[in-house]
């Protein structure tokens, strides 16, 4: 597993979509934090990173979308798949190699965010007037949810050699199981239903976290969530044994 994991942070940092969906990443959030007119920091007047979690979900969906197309599809287009299977690592190891190689990413691509922390801290009145239990709690709640969309990611490059079909698949799971299932308990029609399907969204989940009280069964179905589809990945990549 560690192998693959070595190999693909390798490969992750000497292409050049990976730095690029990174700067789109820390520039999309700067513009919303510190830039944007109506919800930046300065026209909120709040010494918090509020801004920056709200969006950043969305922005994941596109980001990790574009780290983890490449994972399958790029090994079966090449057709160096085959080489890989024949290393002695288990299907699921390699799997786990690649998961934890976006995983990695997503952390690295998410390290520079603290500066924005730093600054909000030095501006606040009095300086270091900062929630940092709720600010922590987003952080933690925005990994947990990234991984959930690296697991969907990982998936959706397994069942096509096509980069973009994953990276399109990729974008969709991520933008039903966040956007179309949080707006579920908001649809009047849907009374009955709509509160039960909406708690199956990553939306509920996170924002559950990010109040800065850590529920075991939030952590549950976050952990649960990206273990579901690393298995069905595995179900998938062994396919090609049929």
């Amino acid at each position: 597993m560690w192998t693959v994991y070595k190999k693909e942070i390798r490969s992750f940092l000497s292409s050049l979509i990976a730095y690029v969906v990174m700067l789109v990443f820390l520039g999309a959030t700067g513009l919303f934090m510190w830039v944007i007119k109506g919800n930046n920091v300065f026209d909120l007047g709040l010494s918090s990173m509020q801004v920056m979690f709200e969006m950043a979900p969305y922005i994941f969906i596109f980001l990790i979308s574009a780290i983890t197309m490449r994972s399958f599809s790029e090994e079966k287009r090449l057709g160096t798949l085959e080489t890989l299977t024949t290393r002695p690592v288990s299907d699921l190891g390699i799997i786990l190699g690649k998961y934890l190689a976006g995983v990695s990413l997503l952390l690295i691509a998410l390290l520079p965010t603290l500066i924005y922390y730093y600054s909000i801290s030095q501006l606040g009145n009095p300086v270091g007037n900062v929630d940092t239990g709720a600010m922590w709690g987003s952080y933690l709640g925005l990994i947990f949810l990234g991984m959930a969309y690296t697991a969907m990611g990982v998936f959706s490059s397994a069942v096509t050699d096509n980069q973009i079909v994953a990276l399109i698949l990729s974008m969709a799971l991520g933008f039903f199981f966040y956007v179309v299932l949080g707006m579920m308990g908001d649809i009047t029609a849907l009374d009955a239903i709509g509160k039960s399907l909406e708690w199956f969204s990553l939306e509920y989940h996170y924002d559950s976290i990010s109040r800065g009280v850590l529920d075991t069964r939030d952590v549950l179905y976050m952990l649960s969530f990206s273990a579901l589809f690393i298995g069905l990945t595995k179900t998938v990549f062994e396919s090609r044994k049929w």
